[in-house]
C-alpha cells in the first residue's frame, strides 16, 4: 500500500483522531493517545503549513466527533458545527508549529494552547473529551498537581512524538523526551502534599430515576420525594448530606415553603448538614440555581449561587438574534452568583463547583484558593444521552482532585455519584438510575499545590513565547533568501 496516497493519508489521520477519541472516558484506553500523537506527528512532519492544518483538522474530527456525540442529542446542528470550529484550533495550532526537528519542542505547547482555547472560547467553552482526562488512571495524570490539565496534555504530546521518534528509529530526542517526562513525574512524586485536618462522614444521595429526562414541573415533587427516600436509607451517623444539583425545585407542583420545611427534616432527623441543590425563578426573567448549607437546627447558614453557567442551557447569548431562530430555547436566564465557591459549614469549608463548572479548573482552584478543605461537584446529568457526559465528569474530578490535592465528591440524581481521592482514585461510584445513599470517610485538607497557585498561566505563556519565536525565525528566514539569492550572483551560462 501507498502510505503516501491521498486515500492512505485520509485513513492514518482518521486513525490518528480514532485513537485519541478512545483514549478519553467513557473508554478511557489511555495508551491510544501515545498512537494517535505519533500518527499525528508522522502526517505533519515536514510538511507545508497547509498540509499540518489540513490533516490536523481530519485528525481533531475523528477524535472529536466520536467523544462529544452526547451532544447530538441537544441539537444535532451544533454538534456539527461545535466539532467542526474546535477541530480548527488544532489545524491552526499545527500550522504555527515548525514542521522540522524543531516541532518536537512546539507541538506540544500549541497542541496545549489549542486545548485552552477550546476549553475559553466561545462562551466560556467547552472542556469535555480533552487529552487530560483520559490520562487520569495514567501515571501521567498526577503531574496536574504540579501545572494542571495543560502539564498533562503537554506530557501526552511529548511522550507521543517520542514513540513516533522511536519508530524511525531517532533514538536521541525519543530519549530526551522520555527523560523530561521522568523528571516531570518525579518532581509531581516529590510535591509537598496537603496536610489532613480532620475525617468527616459524608452521605452523597442519589435519588435515582430514569435517564435522558427533561425538567418538566410535574417532575419537581418526584425528583425531590426520591431524594427524600434515598436519605432514609442512611443507617449510620454522617456529618454532611450532599444533594445533587437543582433537586429542590419549588414551582407549580411544590411550594417553596414546602421544600425548605422537607430539607430541614432531613437535616434533623439524621442530626447531620445537608448541602441541597435549588433551582426555582424569581422573576420573569431570572431564575436562580445554588447549594446552601442547612443545619440540623433547620438553620440556612450559608449560600452558593453558580457563577458559570452553561450557555443556551441556563442562560441565552444574543438572545434577540437567536430567538428569530428558535422558540425552543429557555425563557429565563440563571442569575449569576458573584462569591467565591465556597459554603461554610460545621465541619469546616467547602468548595462548590455545581454542574458544569466542575470541568473548569479555574472554579476549584478558586475553591481551594478561598480555603477550601473539601471539593464538591454537585450535578445534574438525567437529561444526557448515553454515559459520556457522566463518565467524563467523573474523570474531570479526578483531575480537579490531583490538581488542588484534595477530596472530591460528585452526586447526581441518576448517576454518577463518586467519592474521589486526593491521588485521583475513585474509592465509590453509583450505577446509573441507581437509588443509593453513598457513604464514605473524606479528610477535610490544607495547603496548596503548584496547579492550585499558578494555575494553566505557565503552559500558555510558554506556548505563546514558543509561537512568536517560531514566527520570527520565520520571517528572518524569509528575509535571508532573497539576500542570499542576491550575493550568489546569476547562474553560470
Amino acid at each position: 500500500m501507498n502510505w503516501a496516497s491521498r486515500p492512505a493519508i485520509i485513513a492514518r489521520a482518521v486513525g490518528a483522531g480514532l485513537c485519541l477519541a478512545a483514549s478519553v472516558p467513557p473508554w478511557g484506553w489511555w495508551p491510544l493517545a501515545f498512537v494517535g500523537i505519533a500518527l499525528l506527528d508522522a502526517l505533519i512532519a515536514d510538511q507545508p503549513w497547509r498540509t499540518r492544518l489540513g490533516r490536523t483538522w481530519l485528525v481533531a474530527a475523528a477524535w472529536l466527533y466520536p467523544a462529544t456525540l452526547w451532544m447530538w442529542d441537544l441539537t444535532a446542528p451544533g454538534y456539527v458545527a461545535a466539532g467542526a470550529f474546535f477541530a480548527l484550533y488544532f489545524g491552526v495550532a499545527a500550522a504555527l508549529t515548525p514542521a522540522g526537528p524543531e516541532r518536537r519542542i512546539v507541538l506540544p505547547l500549541t497542541i496545549a494552547l489549542a486545548e485552552a482555547a477550546r476549553w475559553s472560547w466561545p462562551f466560556g467553552g467547552v472542556p469535555l473529551a480533552h487529552l487530560a482526562m483520559g490520562q487520569v488512571d495514567s501515571p501521567l495524570g498526577q503531574a496536574a498537581r504540579l501545572g494542571g490539565s495543560l502539564l498533562v496534555v503537554v506530557l501526552v504530546v511529548v511522550v507521543g512524538q517520542a514513540l513516533a521518534a522511536a519508530v524511525k528509529r531517532a533514538n536521541r530526542p525519543a530519549a530526551i523526551a522520555v527523560a523530561a517526562t521522568a523528571v516531570v513525574l518525579l518532581a509531581a512524586a516529590l510535591h509537598p502534599r496537603a496536610g489532613v485536618v480532620r475525617t468527616v462522614e459524608v452521605a452523597l444521595i442519589q435519588g435515582g430515576g430514569p435517564q435522558q429526562t427533561r425538567a418538566s414541573s410535574e417532575q419537581q415533587p418526584v425528583v425531590l420525594s426520591r431524594h427524600v427516600e434515598a436519605s432514609r436509607y442512611l443507617d449510620q451517623p454522617v456529618d454532611l448530606i450532599i444533594w445533587p444539583e437543582n433537586v429542590v425545585n419549588p414551582g407549580r407542583f411544590l411550594t417553596q415553603g414546602d421544600a425548605n420545611r422537607i430539607v430541614r427534616e432531613v437535616a434533623a432527623a439524621n442530626d447531620a448538614s445537608v448541602l441541597a441543590g435549588w433551582f426555582y425563578p424569581i422573576s420573569e426573567r431570572y431564575t436562580v440555581n445554588y447549594q446552601s448549607t442547612i443545619t440540623p437546627d433547620g438553620q440556612e447558614i450559608d449560600r452558593y449561587d453558580k457563577v458559570r453557567i452553561v450557555p443556551f442551557g441556563e442562560y441565552v447569548p444574543l438572545r434577540s438574534l437567536v430567538e428569530l431562530v428558535n422558540s425552543e430555547i429557555p425563557g429565563r436566564d440563571v442569575l449569576r452568583g458573584t462569591v467565591d465557591p465556597v459554603l461554610e459549614t460545621p465541619v469546616g469549608p467547602v468548595g462548590v463547583a455545581i454542574s458544569w463548572e466542575g470541568f473548569f479548573e479555574t472554579r476549584n482552584r478558586a475553591a481551594t484558593r478561598a480555603g477550601a478543605q473539601l471539593l464538591t461537584n454537585p450535578t445534574n446529568g438525567s437529561s444526557y444521552w448515553l454515559t459520556q457526559v457522566q463518565t467524563q465528569q467523573v474523570a474531570s474530578n479526578q483531575l480537579r482532585a490531583i490538581e488542588n490535592d484534595r477530596w472530591v465528591v460528585q452526586v447526581a440524581p441518576t448517576g454518577f455519584s463518586a467519592i474521589v481521592d486526593p491521588d485521583g482514585e475513585v474509592i465509590q461510584r453509583s450505577g446509573i438510575s441507581e437509588r443509593v445513599p453513598l457513604v464514605g470517610t473524606v479528610e477535610m485538607r490544607e495547603g496548596n499545590t503548584l496547579a492550585t497557585i499558578v494555575g494553566f498561566w505557565p503552559i500558555t505563556l510558554a506556548a505563546i513565547v514558543a509561537i512568536a519565536m517560531t514566527q520570527y525565525r520565520w520571517r528572518r528566514a524569509e528575509r535571508a533568501e532573497p539576500l542570499a539569492q542576491s550575493s550568489a550572483g546569476p547562474p553560470p551560462r
